[in-house]
């Protein structure tokens, strides 16, 4: 729970700084809230008080106060729920040596996951996806594209593509392909990937509400069954805010 002192007194020294003494205040709010985060002062799903006691507090109006916050919330870093309050938005690790899923992902961390679906459809493969499939070109595989979110906060777009014969309908996943496809087709035992950071186009962040321009990790991802077969390509967009992957190193 927020101890609202060392909060707010952080923030007060972030307006009697002489560093940028010409910023805006809602900057130097914005500023001191980020600090705030970072030092573990405020914590993921910590309220923040309210815009009129922020305001009062700190000797500014609560335009100040509502700009500052805004901006944080578009650029991800806060999250507001209308009728609760204004949190700090979660943030995920993630360990690069597991093939997991994310509903798994979020499941082991006690988080609540959710789905929106942006595309659940059968097609030709793309010259791009039959390579990384190894499939034939003209072979029909099945497309899922969706919004995944965390604690009611979207976290990351994926778009999976996989040969139609081990989904023959993608409509009939839910929330977890993996766990279809442990029930049908074989759940994928190893993979491939490699991350690059980018910046989220204007299509992309306006799927994810964050600014255009903002950070992005983006990953390419080859699954296989145990028997080799090519069973899933991915191509994901993590919010770079929000997300970390560890890996972990050994002589």
């Amino acid at each position: 729970m927020l101890d609202p002192a060392p909060f707010l007194d952080l923030l007060k020294s972030e307006f009697e700084s002489r560093e940028e003494v010409s910023q805006p205040l809602y900057k130097k709010l914005q500023r001191g809230i980020r600090k705030a985060v970072e030092e573990g002062l405020i914590n993921e799903k910590d309220a923040l008080p309210s815009e009129r006691d922020l305001a009062a507090s700190l000797g500014v109006s609560r335009i100040t106060v509502r700009r500052a916050v805004t901006g944080l919330a578009e650029s991800g870093l806060l999250t507001q729920k209308r009728g609760a309050g204004t949190f700090v938005s979660p943030r995920v690790e993630q360990l690069l040596s597991r093939l997991t899923g994310f509903t798994e992902d979020m499941a082991k961390r006690g988080m609540k996951s959710d789905i929106t679906w942006l595309d659940r459809s059968v097609g030709t493969a793309s010259p791009h996806e039959a390579e990384m499939l190894n499939l034939q070109t003209g072979a029909k595989v099945s497309r899922l594209y969706r919004i995944r979110s965390a604690e009611g906060v979207a976290m990351c777009l994926e778009y999976a593509c996989l040969p139609n014969n081990l989904l023959p309908d993608p409509n009939k996943v839910d929330r977890s392909l993996y766990d279809y496809l442990g029930k049908h087709a074989g759940r994928p035992v190893r993979a491939k990937q490699k991350i690059r950071a980018e910046l989220f186009d204007m299509e992309h962040a306006h799927l994810l509400g964050v600014q255009t321009g903002s950070a992005c990790l983006y990953i390419e991802r080859q699954s296989f069954l145990a028997d080799g077969t090519a069973a899933e390509f991915v191509r994901s967009h993590y919010r770079g805010d929000s997300y970390d992957f560890l890996a972990e190193l050994h002589l």
